[in-house]
């Protein structure tokens, strides 16, 4: 590849996203040379070892989301971080808090703070969709799936979390009684269960 190319427009022009692994630009030919002048250049700064972020990407609240992503793309953002990210409730952490397969390495993410569960079986894949987190594509569990997790993680989160997440999701028409119901056949939660159809606290 010319030097000539190794600018930020090519960076933007292929799709990378704020922050990005080795292995992605190496995809489009950048060695790992040639992203070391990258980062010489101040195009790209090194975030720790084997993440890399956009120098001119301009930032969102959702910046440490795309970091961990970026990191462990096979990560599912969950929880409280998706609550956050769907607008639900008032909960708040400073931790970004993503399920890994149940089998999987524990990811090595030393300067951002992590909550980590692991999912397994059909918790691996129902209602889990795809997400862009400041130009970085992720997973994240949808509205419905997250507050019935929150009811699965009552014990991380709290019974309080838990219930105004629900209250709010509902008030808010973020997710449906109905979708709820659907999320609890495949993944249940007896507290939750009883709270739908009987209004039981």
């Amino acid at each position: 590849m010319p030097a000539v190319q190794l600018n930020e427009n090519m960076l933007h022009d292929a799709g990378v996203g704020a922050f990005f692994r080795p292995q992605e630009v190496g995809e489009l030919g950048i060695t790992y040379h040639q992203l070391g002048q990258l980062v010489q250049t101040g195009v790209v700064e090194r975030v720790q070892r084997g993440l890399y972020r956009l120098v001119s990407a301009e930032l969102t609240e959702h910046a440490t989301v795309a970091a961990v992503c970026a990191r462990v793309p096979n990560a599912v953002v969950c929880l409280v971080t998706a609550l956050n990210f769907y607008e639900i409730g008032t909960q708040l952490s400073p931790r970004v808090w993503i399920a890994i397969h149940h089998k999987a390495r524990p990811p090595r993410l030393p300067q951002i703070r992590t909550r980590l569960v692991r999912f397994s079986g059909s918790a691996w894949t129902y209602g889990v969709r795809e997400g862009v987190f400041n130009g970085v594509p992720g997973r994240i569990t949808s509205p419905a799936r997250t507050i019935v997790d929150c009811f699965r993680f009552e014990r991380l989160i709290g019974r309080e979390a838990a219930l105004e997440a629900l209250h709010e999701g509902l008030r808010e028409r973020k997710v449906t009684v109905a979708a709820l119901m659907r999320t609890l056949e495949e993944l249940p939660s007896r507290r939750l269960n009883a709270i739908l159809k009987y209004g039981a606290l």
